[in-house]
């Protein structure tokens, strides 16, 4: 009985003389979530330090695509990427901002981060549908209404813009409802829905009233487009009447259902 005692006495004082288990665990997991923190915050300082104190990821190069007109040197001029600075704090939305504003040409602007070391600068450049001819020059026009560039010598099959518009005769009536600037851009809204095959050969579009714009072709030829509504449908029909009427001078889609073609 009694060396039953002392062997039990003996099992109590082993199982004492450490933690209990369920603390051993405790311990064990907080030193692993002590371990995971210091790694991860020195993970961190690592990050930080990459992206913004080492030399590797730092601006070296900017790439320019998409330009027809500009040139890239251009592009790179007005966008001023500060280069060297560390490419992860490069402001994309305020270059963007400042490509737009220098440069009117720009219609958009797509602006990426291409690591580990340059920018990339898509451009997309307006258009022009239209020329309005000032002085010597010509003021380009796109499809929008914009004027954004000024140029000595006429881009090659764009048409002018013609507006033979009188407040003495009867356009005075459709001049002063609609303005110089609305009947401008409803010249505008013709000259973006002229057929590809007919637009090479457009060399000018014609206002004299909302309801009364033509275009002149090469050969003397003209088209009488009438307004700019239904202008979809009016030129399905232009590209079907010439197809179909090849040697005919004079075309009339004013009324896309009812199209007329003349001479020879």
């Amino acid at each position: 009985m009694a060396g039953s005692t002392t062997a039990e006495r003996g099992e109590r004082q082993q199982e004492s003389s450490g933690p209990p288990p369920a603390r051993r665990l405790r311990l064990r997991r907080l030193r692993t979530i002590i371990i995971l923190a210091v790694a991860l915050v020195l993970l961190s300082a690592g990050t930080v330090w990459l992206l913004y104190g080492s030399q590797w990821l730092r601006v070296e190069s900017v790439s320019v695509s998409g330009t027809r007109v500009l040139t890239p040197e251009q592009v790179r001029e007005a966008a001023d990427v500060p280069v060297g600075s560390p490419l992860i704090s490069v402001d994309t939305d305020a270059f963007e901002a400042r490509l737009l504003r220098k440069l009117p040409r720009i219609d958009s602007v797509d602006v990426t981060r291409s690591w580990p070391d340059g920018i990339g600068l898509k451009v997309t450049e307006r258009t022009p549908v239209l020329l309005v001819q000032k002085g010597g020059n010509f003021v380009e026009v796109d499809d929008e209404g914009v004027r954004f560039a000024t140029v000595s010598e006429a881009p090659k099959g764009v048409p002018a813009l013609e507006l033979t518009l009188s407040p003495q005769d009867s356009r005075a009536a459709s001049l002063r409802r609609f303005g110089a600037a609305r009947l401008v851009r409803e010249a505008v809204r013709v000259a973006g829905d002229i057929p590809a095959a007919v637009a090479h050969a457009t060399r000018s579009v014609k206002v004299r009233s909302y309801d009364d714009i033509s275009l002149e072709l090469e050969g003397g030829r003209t088209v009488a487009w009438g307004s700019s509504e239904k202008g979809a449908a009016k030129a399905r029909t232009l590209a079907a009447l010439m197809k179909a009427a090849p040697d005919a001078r004079h075309f009339d889609v004013s009324v896309p259902t009812a199209p007329a073609s003349a001479g020879s």
